[in-house]
This record gives structure tokens, C-alpha cells and sequence, in this order.
């Protein structure tokens, strides 16, 4: 039969057939003129055998799409099947094909005779032909074959739950008509959980069907299909039920994994990607569906279960993943099964107590009793299958190796005796999922922990909780400063359980409470409810009444209890305001904080203290609520909202300006002299929508509100203050409109006319012999007005600064500090005049220049008088940091790239030689400043502005920016690498990354810092009686050497292989400049970087080295020699891969962060009180040791840094290394924007 003799599928008919009637054929259909054992016969055969072979011929028109490859029997059977690549005829020839073979060895055309067959009888429906022949074969096995392109399990994925009945009843068909065994069910089974899992219920019925019909090949085929999700290739063994052993069995399955036949489906992340949700459901359906009958025979779930447990405790891991999930959703299953019967028992025992009563027949009687024992029966006989999976599986597998395992059996048990606690509800059962609280995998922990929240959330189950809460209460409350931020933050949640509960006291939380203020944020907020909850809205005390508790001034009363708690310290509050922020409603009501802030309501009674916090509680509220961070950050990354948070910013800042409008004056003018408040109460204006102002006709309390500032600007000389008031009159300069900011420009004149004359004055002051004090703050308030508002200086009011300066050199030197401070940024705001304007005026240039040397001239001044000083620096430090920053500052404003070639060129300016040695020895000076020196300052007003930090920070933007001559400065900067502890370290790795980019001079300039490093160490420090080759003395210079060398990792050491090469070849000559008194200069600096370099390098390295001893008696001096002979010896042992790494490099880099503060919680502990047995500690040695190592890795190698609140001292002393200067015109040309990146400018964000 050709193959276009078939008929299109448009012209087959879909229609269904009834069962065990043949349908007639159409038209279109082709049949054959010999109709022996015609299938489609006129006549219905009387017996029920015959109509059920004729039936599926009929049903078989539904298995469309489907690759079955075909069937050698007493009649040649085959399949004319759809594929890929169009219709293919298939035969079966006369032996049995493989499975894994393709469906091209037995298309028609590779089949010989096909075409000249003689067929008696073919039937084609729904693109499906079932034809045979009258030609007798030998019978063979029947296979299916799975196609290179596509297989059986590939389109059982896709078929239809009629279409698997079809095949299910194809099946029985043919086996009727050989005898033979058919294990499609089987099959379709496995590839069911592999593929589709909506037709698992279907499958999961056919299969129970065959299980009633023929109970023990069904078996085995459910048994093959464990198998095979276990992972095991093709075992299908018969006779699994009765002959074999199970454990000869499992051993079988074991070898098999040995042997390599296995396949992982458990861990398969994308083509079985289902496969453990489907597998669940199989068993779940399974026991569902036999819960009428099969389930209670002890035979198939026994056997079943027996088999599960036996390969839970197998070597493979893939076996246990599986067994254990398998065992797992079986006890889950169980369950349900007994939830409905003790449903349906608790419905008989109330039907069967309302007929006592009635006294009804005896029957009824016995039938309801005869209900209720066998009801019971099941569930007792479940509980014991239960026991029996929890005995045999689950405290073995609790305590795997797998993490995944573990997690598993705790998550489940956690289910089980939620869903089912009258068994599962002991201590027995409990003591499991307080163990896991130790777990050393921080998933099992927090599954233990959910688990556990879950109980506790349902009050019946309380009581039942006592002894274990008893027990494990501590660890609970341990667990919240966990290692993993997810675990901790849960265990918060399960704490305010047992709080809801009362099941501990009070004092055990003193620890949670210290957690308000570390690092993670999640930990901050997770505590921040707990606190909210218990101790602002009381949520756990039942006494107090809800009308009560939902008050927001009661609320913010309690919330001021709490922050009396940290009185010394405001960054405390801010912290615990930020951690109840999202949960507290009272926070955001700015009306009621402010009607207590000024009294109007008596019978609220607030301290000086109460008032500082409400009024720092306020300000930070306002800032939070549109979008501004409140905790202090070490970086200065920029915040990013979407257009949803963008949109609740505006309409909170809306809701702010309305509520404050008519009281922020009154504030204002009450706390106007505090000037703890004021600065915080000023800052407010900055998040108000001042439009409002305007269009609620309030041009009078806007007014009101300006004059307020500017009265609290001259009213007050600290920085915040002073700070405060200028952004705030900047803001609503550039912020408003119209009328408004007429109104600011004003107040703006007003403020610098009324400066100008009290500064006149205070200078007056000063040359008349007064007073420093008025000169003091009247510069500190030029200063920040200079940060961001120019301020119109002459010449004259300049030229008299200078003759301060100049005529009064004895002045204190924060006074001198702001006054240059004051001189360069009027210089700036001049240069920054002189760019915007489309013409350059002579006289603007030479006013410039002039300010400018006279300045400079200043500077060096100072610098001189600071290097020149006996004692170093010390006592004029803030001074000294000032002179280096404005230094800095001029350099790099004036530099070469910026006016080279421009008309603007007579500006260029690059200072001296003598001048930038001086400015570094100045820079040394504060650098070497000794910890505890530097603490002595901590305190300062401006001490964020003036530290070693910033001044190397300053003396690196040189060299980044060739502002000067980096040959000198660079190598200089860089022989400080290691010498000023890990902050100063972290920034000289910036100027080296960049260096590296530029890759100028690279070498040269590494090996100029480490001949500084090494004259410092052995010249300037070893006395004439010291070696000079005493690894002691060296020790720096080595510590420089091994930074430096091991900043080459990866990539780099290919990319800079000629710079280290140079480095090496370099440092041996001018080792041997001076040998052998140099010599030391091998070991100490060019040895660490021999490493980086292949061997073949290091040959000719060694023989270079050697040639130069060649005429040389080295025995005349073998203590100079020694570094000699110790350098070849390293390099022989090092070509020869004899050498340890640490024998080189010297004493590896200690880990930089702070110390692990100790953990109470140890994971390891899990198994201590719980034994494994023999056979399991030998699952997996391989394993074990494997994870063990990565355990005590992962809890060994994460550092916990200290929280924030702990290290304020340090924060304070990075925190400027993030902050950028603002100037509110440095947006329109490079050197504006320079000026606006300077620190010199000091400003905070």
C-alpha cells in the first residue's frame, strides 16, 4: 500500500465511536477487497472477548499523535503513525528491534518486500492506520523504539487523556490476542511524572484499574516505575512482588549506580523541571485513588514503602533525593486519607449517639457501629503506616549529608503535625524541628523556624507546646542574631509568637533590642515590628483597650519611652525610628507631633529630652516619608525610585507642607535659640512642596518662615546650624516661583548686606587688639555660605583678610583655617564668573591672579612653618590639613589640561619642585599621626573635613589627574601602601587600579615606592650596629612588596607580565649597584614578585643573577651574601615546583574587616546527641567530608562586621570619603565640576 493512498486528514473524520461498535467506513476510506478477519466485520460477535477485541480497534482511532512503533505477533500488526517529518509507515520485521533504535532503520522504504505485501485488511481514522497481513511471522517481544528526534515520552507529554485510554485498552487487546504482557502502563506512568503532569490523574485511574483486574503484573509495573524515577536505566525486572527480596533488589539498584547506569531527574533544573511536583502528585493521586480498597489490603503500599525506606538509606544521593521525596508525600497523603475518615468516624459517633438516645431498632444500631470500627480501623492502620515511614525513613534522613534532604523531611514534619496533630502533636515528633534549629545549612534552619511559626500561630496548639517551648525557648531567641539575614529576620517572626503567647518573659529580650541598630536592614525592620507590636501598640496586652492603644499621641508617648534609652547618643534614635517607620501610623502624623512640640494639648507633659527627641523624631519622620535616607551610609550612591514611590513622594510631601503650613513658624520661633533643635527644624523646609505657599495665599508665612532662618543663621555658629539655614535659603531660591522667590532673593540680599558689615567688624575687633571670637564664627558663616551661595567680597574687605593673616600670625589656627578657607572659594567663585562669561576682561584675569599668588603665597607660609615645627605637626593638625586640601585644591583647579591652548592660558599654573616636596612632608606628618592621636579630635566640629583620609585622598587626585609631576608623588604615595592601616590601603588601591589603566611608567613607579619603602625601613630606622639584612628591619618594605605583587591576580598577570618582568630585572640591578650592602633588596622586594612569572622567566632571571657572582669571592662577607644565596635558592626551588608559595610571598596578608564576634549557635551540634548508624556514615564518605569542609567554610570564611552603632568612630572618619563638596553652579563646565567634586569644599550631602 502506497503511502499517498492514504487519505488527508482533512477528509478523516473525528468523530468518536461507541465503545465496542466499529465504525463505518466513510466514503474516502480505502479498504482492502479481501475481508478475512475483517475488523470492522457486519455481524457483532456474540462473545464478550470478541466484542472487546473489535472494541479497541474502534477506541485505538484516539491515539493520534502518538509514536508507537509496531507489534510482530500470530498476525504481522503495525502502525501507520504520524511523525516529524510527515506520515510514516511502520512494520515490525521478523525479529524484535531494539528500543534505542530509530525510527529511520524501519520506515517502509528500508524495509524489504513492504511494498509488495499483500494486505488483507487496513482501517485509517484521525490520521491513525491499524493494518495486518496473512502473512504468519514468528512472535516477538513487543518494544517500543524512541526515535533520535522524538520518542514515546515526548508525545505522551502532549496526549490527551483519551488518547492514553485508547492505548491503555490497545493494549489489553493485544495482549488478549497473544498472551503476552503489555507494560505500557508502566511506561506511560514514568513518562507522565517526567513530562505532563495534568494527566497523571488519569493514569494514575487506568493503572488502579488494572491493578483490581490483574493485581501482580500491575505491581510490577508501579514498582519498575519507582525505579525509574529513582533514576535507575531501564530495570524491569518481573516478578517483583513475591520471588525477589527487596534488599536483592535495592543492592541490584545500587550496582547499577556504581556501574554509571543512573539518571538524575531529581536535579534536572530544565528538562524535567517538574519532576518532584509531579512525582508528588502521583503518590498523592495514587493513595487518593485507592482509598476505597487497595490501600488497606497491606499489600501494595507494604511493598511500596518497604522499597522507599530500603533505597532512602542507599549510597546514591539521587536515590535518597528521591526515595525520601517519595516517602515524604506518602506520610502527607496518609494524612488527608485519615482527616476525611476521622471526619466521617466523627460523623458516625454522632449519628450513632442521637440513635442511642432514640432507642431505634437494633440494625440501624449495628450498622453504624460496624461503620465506626472500620473507619477506625483505617485510621489506625494509617497512623501505623505513618510510624512506620517516620521510623524507617525520616529519623535517618532528617540528618543526611543533603541539605535538600534535611530540608525536606523538617518542612514536611512541620506540615504533618500542623495538618495532623493529634499524632504528630508530641514531644516525640517535636524535639525534631528544635534540633534542626542547629542545623549548620541555614535553608534547614529557616524551614525549621517557619515550621515552628506556623504551630504556634494556631492556639490550640499551645498547650501541647509547653515543655518544648521550655526547652528550646532560648534557642529561639538566639537564632535572631543568626548569620544568614533570611534566618533571622524569620526567627523574629517566631519570637513574636511565643510573645503573643507570653511564653517568655521580658528580660530574654534585652538581646533582640540591641539588634534595632546593625547592619542588615532587614533584621532592623523584622525587630522594629517586634517592638512596634509589643511595646508601642501593645498588641500582646489584652488589658489595654483598643481605642486606647490606636491614639497617636499615646503612641508617640510610648515611642519617646524607648528613645529615652539612648540619651547620649541621637544616632540610636534615628536608627529606631527608621526600624518602626513602615509599621508605626503615628510616625507620619505630622499634625499631632507638632501640636505637642508646642504645648497644645495639656495634659501631655513632655521633658527637655522628650522635646529633643520629638523634635529629631519629626525631622527624620519628614525626611523618610519623601524618600531620603535617615541612616548614615558610608557611600554616596544615588537613591533611585520608580514612578509609583516618586508619585507617594509628592503627594507625602503635599500632605507634609499642608499639615506644618500654619505651625512650622510657630516652631520655628519657640525652639529659634536651641540650637540642638533649630538645626533639625530648619532642615524641614527642604521636603515641603513651597508652591503651596502660593496657591494657599500663605506669602506672609512663607515670609515669616525666611526671616526666622535668617534670625537663627546669625543667631548660632556651629556648623549644623549654620549648614541648615544656608541650604534652607538656597532651596527656596532655586525651589519656588514668582512672588516666592522674590520674596527669597530678598531675604538672600538682606542676610549677605548684614554679613558683610559684621564681618568688617570683627576684623575691626581683631586689629584693635580684641577679641578672636567674632572673626571665628563670622568666617565659619562665610565659609558655608561660600558652599553654596556666592557671596560679592571687593577688594578691599579681601585685602583685609590678608593683612589679618599676614599682621597677626599668633592667631588661633581654626581662625586662619576658615579665613584661607574663605580666600579660596571666593577665588573659585571667581574663576568660575570668568568661564561663564563670553568675555575675559583683563582686569578679571589680573584681579584672579592676584588673588591667586597671594593665596599661594599664604600657603607656603604655612606649610613651611608646619614642616619646619619640632613638633611635627601635631598641635596644628586641622590647620596643616586645611593648608595640604586648599593646595591640592588650586593645583588642580589651575592645572594644564583645563586652560592649555585657551584664551585663559595665562591661568595654567603646576607648582615647583620644592614647593610639592614640601606639601608632601606636610602630608606625611598628618599621615603618620598615631591612632590614639587622632581620637583626641574625633570630636571635632569639622574633624569629617580634616583627616589623613581627606589629605590623601587630596595628594592621589594630583596624580589621577596630572595635576602635578607624577614621577616624585605617585612612588611616594605608594611606599605608604601598607603603613596607615586598611583605609588608607583601600585608597592607594584606587590610585594603583588607576595607574594600571593608564599603564604609564607602571614599573618604574612601583619600584621607586618600594626603594622608598626599603631606604625608609633600613637607613633611616636600622642604627650602625643593626643588619641591614635583619628580616625584622625589612619587614615593611616586604609587607609593601607583597601588597604590590598581589595586586597582579588573574588576567593582569598576562596583561602587566613586562611590568613585573621590568620590576624583577630592575630591582636585581640595583641590588647590585652597592652589593653586597643592598643585597637585602632582593628578598625583601623583588622575591615577591618572582611568583607571578612563568617558570622559563625565572630561569633566565637565576642565570642573569648568577653570572654576576661569577668573579666575586662571596665567603669574604657571608652575612652581606646571605640574602644572595637565599634568593637563588628560592628561585631553584621555584623552577623546580619545590617551593612553597608562603616561602616566597612571606607572611600572607592578614583578612581585612572586623573580627566574627563568637556565635552561640554552632550547626555542627545537630548530630552530636544523635549518633548515625554504621551503614549511614558510610553512605557517602566522599560526601561527608566533601560537605563538612564547605559547612565550616561557609561559617569561617563570612565576616560579620560590627554594627553600625559599635564603630560611630570610624564611621565618622569614613563618612567623608563618600561625600562630595556641592557649589550650586558646578554644572556647566569641567572645571566648575572639579571645584564641585573638591573636598576642600567640605560640604556634606
Amino acid at each position: 500500500m502506497e503511502e499517498d493512498s492514504l487519505p488527508p486528514p482533512s477528509q478523516v473524520s473525528t468523530r468518536r465511536s461507541k465503545r465496542g461498535r466499529p465504525p463505518k467506513p466513510k466514503p474516502n476510506d480505502t479498504v482492502s477487497e479481501h475481508r478475512e478477519n475483517s475488523l470492522d466485520a457486519p455481524k457483532r460477535p456474540k462473545s464478550k472477548r470478541s466484542r472487546f477485541q473489535q472494541g479497541t480497534s474502534s477506541v485505538a482511532q484516539q491515539a493520534s499523535d502518538l509514536t508507537l512503533i509496531g507489534y510482530s505477533g500470530k498476525e504481522n500488526m503495525g502502525l501507520i503513525l504520524p511523525s516529524l517529518f510527515g506520515v510514516v509507515r511502520v512494520q515490525c520485521g521478523y525479529a524484535p528491534f531494539s528500543r534505542s533504535g530509530s525510527i529511520g532503520d524501519m520506515v517502509a522504504k528500508d524495509t524489504p518486500g513492504l511494498e509488495s505485501e499483500r494486505w488483507t485488511e487496513w482501517y485509517t481514522r484521525d490520521r491513525v492506520a491499524i493494518f495486518a497481513t496473512n502473512r504468519t511471522c514468528q512472535p516477538c517481544a513487543a518494544q517500543f523504539a524512541v526515535p533520535s528526534h522524538g520518542g514515546v515520552g515526548n508525545h505522551l507529554s502532549s496526549a490527551s487523556p483519551s488518547q492514553l485510554r485508547t492505548i491503555h485498552y490497545l493494549e489489553r487487546w493485544l495482549a488478549v490476542k497473544d498472551d503476552l504482557p503489555r507494560p505500557w502502563t508502566g511506561i506511560f506512568m514514568a513518562e507522565a511524572i517526567k513530562g505532563n503532569g495534568k494527566l497523571i490523574p488519569h493514569v494514575v485511574k487506568l493503572w488502579v484499574e488494572r491493578y483490581e483486574m490483574e493485581p501482580k503484573p500491575a505491581m510490577d509495573e508501579l514498582l519498575t516505575m519507582l525505579f525509574q524515577a529513582c533514576g535507575a536505566k531501564d530495570y524491569n525486572k518481573a516478578d517483583l512482588v513475591d520471588e525477589i527480596d527487596v534488599d536483592d533488589v535495592v543492592v541490584a539498584l545500587v550496582n547499577c549506580a556504581i556501574s554509571g547506569e543512573i539518571e538524575d531527574y531529581h536535579n534536572s533544573k530544565k528538562e524535567f523541571k517538574n519532576f518532584k511536583e509531579n512525582l508528588e502528585s502521583f503518590w498523592h493521586n495514587l493513595v487518593c485513588e485507592c482509598q476505597h480498597g487497595p490501600l488497606f489490603d497491606q499489600v501494595l503500599f507494604d511493598k511500596c514503602m518497604d522499597y522507599i525506606t530500603a533505597l532512602s538509606c542507599t549510597p546514591p544521593r539521587v536515590y535518597r533525593q528521591v526515595a525520601s521525596l517519595m516517602g515524604l508525600e506518602l506520610v502527607t497523603s496518609y494524612i488527608t486519607i485519615a482527616n476525611m475518615l476521622g471526619g466521617q468516624r466523627e460523623t458516625t459517633r454522632r449519628q450513632l449517639d442521637a440513635e442511642k438516645k432514640k432507642r431505634n431498632e437494633r440494625p440501624l444500631l449495628e450498622s453504624l457501629n460496624k461503620r465506626f470500627s472500620d473507619t477506625h480501623e483505617k485510621i489506625t492502620l494509617l497512623e501505623e503506616m505513618m510510624r512506620k515511614i517516620f521510623t524507617g525513613l525520616f529519623v535517618h534522613r532528617y540528618r543526611d549529608i543533603d541539605p535538600t534532604i534535611r530540608k525536606s523531611c523538617i518542612q514536611s514534619l512541620g506540615l504533618w503535625v500542623l495538618s495532623y496533630p493529634s499524632l504528630f502533636l508530641q514531644d516525640l515528633y517535636l524535639k525534631y524541628l528544635g534540633w534542626a534549629l542547629n542545623d549548620r545549612n541555614a535553608g534547614v534552619r529557616k524551614t525549621s523556624i517557619k515550621a515552628l511559626e506556623n504551630l504556634y500561630e494556631a492556639d490550640d496548639n499551645v498547650p501541647s507546646l509547653g515543655l518544648f517551648t521550655e526547652r528550646f525557648s532560648r534557642r529561639m531567641i538566639e537564632i535572631t542574631d543568626d548569620i544568614d539575614v533570611s534566618v533571622a529576620v524569620c526567627a523574629v517572626g517566631l519570637v513574636k509568637q511565643l510573645l503573643r503567647h507570653q511564653l517568655i518573659p521580658e528580660d530574654d529580650l534585652a538581646p533582640l533590642y540591641d539588634l534595632l541598630a546593625v547592619d542588615p536592614p532587614e533584621i532592623r525592620h523584622a525587630i522594629g515590628a517586634l517592638v512596634y507590636d509589643h511595646l508601642i501598640a501593645q498588641k500582646f496586652n489584652s488589658s489595654q483597650s483598643a481605642s486606647r492603644d490606636n491614639s497617636s499621641e499615646v503612641h508617640l508617648k510610648r515611642m519617646l519611652r524607648i528613645l529615652e534609652e539612648f540619651p547620649q547618643n541621637p544616632i540610636l534614635s534615628i536608627y529606631v525610628i527608621d526600624d518602626v517607620w513602615d509599621y508605626m501610623k503615628a510616625i507620619k502624623d505630622w499634625k499631632c507631633i507638632a501640636s505637642m512640640l508646642l504645648d497644645e494639648n495639656p495634659l501631655i507633659e513632655l521633658s527637655d529630652r522628650d522635646v529633643s527627641n520629638l523634635v529629631r523624631l519629626l525631622c527624620a519622620s519628614v525626611k523618610k516619608a519623601v524618600g531620603e535616607r535617615i541612616i548614615p551610609v558610608t557611600d554616596d550612591r544615588k537613591q533611585y525610585h520608580n514612578r509609583a514611590q516618586k508619585e507617594a513622594y509628592e503627594s507625602n510631601k503635599q500632605d507634609i507642607t499642608v499639615a506644618l503650613m500654619k505651625s512650622y513658624p510657630l516652631l520655628l520661633r519657640k525652639f529659634i535659640s536651641d540650637k540642638e533643635k533649630v538645626s533639625s527644624l530648619v532642615e524641614i523646609i527642604l521636603y515641603m512642596d513651597l508652591d503651596l505657599y502660593s496657591l494657599k495665599r500663605q506669602e506672609q508665612s512663607f515670609k515669616n518662615i525666611l526671616q526666622l532662618i535668617k534670625e537663627a543663621f546669625f543667631k548660632h555658629g556651629d556648623k549644623d546650624t549654620l549648614r541648615a539655614c544656608v541650604k534652607a535659603i538656597d532651596f527656596c531660591c532655586e525651589e519656588t516661583e514668582g512672588e516666592l522667590q522674590d520674596i527669597a532673593h530678598n531675604k538672600v540680599k538682606e542676610l549677605e548686606d548684614e554679613f558683610i558689615l559684621k564681618l568688617k567688624s570683627a576684623i575691626k575687633v581683631v586689629v584693635d587688639g580684641g577679641d578672636e571670637y567674632s572673626l571665628l564664627v563670622n568666617s565659619k558663616r562665610l565659609y558655608e555660605l561660600h558652599l553654596l551661595i556666592y557671596v560679592p567680597i571687593d577688594n578691599n574687605l579681601y585685602d583685609d583678610i590678608v593683612m589679618v593673616l599676614r599682621g597677626f600670625r599668633n592667631m588661633e589656627d581654626e581662625v586662619v583655617g576658615f579665613l584661607l578657607l574663605s580666600m579660596y572659594l571666593h577665588m573659585a567663585w571667581g574663576l568660575l564668573s570668568i568661564i561663564n562669561e563670553e568675555v575675559v576682561y583683563e582686569a578679571s584675569l589680573a584681579s584672579l591672579l592676584y588673588k591667586r599668588d597671594t593665596l599661594l603665597q599664604e600657603l607656603e607660609y604655612f606649610c613651611n612653618l608646619g614642616t619646619d615645627s619640632k613638633e611635627g605637626g601635631k598641635q596644628g593638625s586641622e590647620l596643616a590639613c586645611r593648608v595640604c586640601i586648599i593646595f591640592s585644591e588650586i593645583w588642580f583647579l589651575f592645572r594644564r589640561e583645563n586652560f592649555f591652548e585657551t584664551p585663559l592660558e595665562r591661568l595654567l599654573y603646576e607648582p615647583n619642585e620644592y614647593v610639592l616636596r614640601k606639601f608632601w612632608k606636610l602630608c606625611e606628618q598628618l599621615l603618620n599621626v598615631s591612632e590614639e592621636e587622632e581620637d583626641e579630635y574625633i570630636n571635632r566640629e569639622y574633624f569629617e573635613e580634616t583627616n589623613r583620609y581627606i589629605v590623601i585622598i587630596a595628594a592621589i587626585k594630583l596624580v589621577a589627574f596630572d595635576a602635578v609631576p607624577k614621577e616624585y608623588l605617585a612612588s611616594e604615595i605608594i611606599s605608604h601602601f601598607v603603613m596607615h592601616g586598611t583605609s588608607v590601603a583601600e585608597i592607594v588601591k584606587h590610585l594603583i587600579t588607576l595607574l594600571k589603566e593608564k599603564d604609564d611608567d607602571l614599573a618604574a613607579i612601583l619600584l621607586k615606592a618600594l626603594k622608598k619603602a626599603y631606604h625608609r625601613r633600613v637607613v633611616d630606622i636600622s642604627g650602625p650596629e643593626t643588619d641591614s639584612s635583619d628580616s625584622t628591619s625589612l619587614s615593611g618594605c616586604k609587607d609593601l612588596a607583597a601588597e604590590l605583587s598581589g595586586t597582579f591576580i588573574g588576567a593582569e598577570l598576562v596583561k602587566h607580565k613586562a611590568v613585573i618582568l621590568e620590576i624583577v630585572r630592575e630591582g636585581i640591578e640595583y641590588a647590585f649597584v652597592d652589593a653586597p650592602t643592598q643585597l637585602s633588596f632582593l628578598e625583601a622586594a623583588v622575591l615577591q614578585f618572582v611568583p607571578k612569572l612563568p617558570a622559563s622567566d625565572v630561569l633566565e632571571i637565576m642565570d642573569d643573577v648568577q653570572k654576576r657572582t661569577e668573579n666575586v669571592n662571596t665567603e669574604e662577607d657571608p652575612s652581606g651574601w646571605r640574602p644572595y644565596h637565599t634568593f637563588i635558592s628560592l628561585l631553584e626551588k621555584y623552577v623546580n615546583n619545590d617551593v612553597n608559595q608562603e616561602e616566597i610571598e612571606g607572611a600572607s596578608v592578614s583578612r581585612k574587616g572586623h573580627p566574627r564576634k563568637p556565635q552561640n549557635m554552632e550547626g555542627k551540634k545537630l548530630f552530636d546527641d544523635q549518633s548515625s548508624s554504621d551503614d549511614e556514615d558510610s553512605l557517602s564518605e566522599y560526601e561527608d567530608v566533601h560537605d563538612e569542609e564547605e559547612g565550616s567554610q561557609e561559617e569561617e570564611d563570612e565576616d560579620e562586621d560590627s554594627p553600625f552603632i559599635f564603630s560611630i568612630k570610624s564611621s565618622s572618619k569614613l563618612m567623608s570619603l563618600g561625600n562630595k563638596g556641592q557649589t550650586k553652579a558646578g554644572t556647566s563646565v569641567s572645571a566648575v565640576d572639579d571645584l564641585s567634586a573638591s573636598k576642600t569644599s567640605g560640604a556634606s550631602n
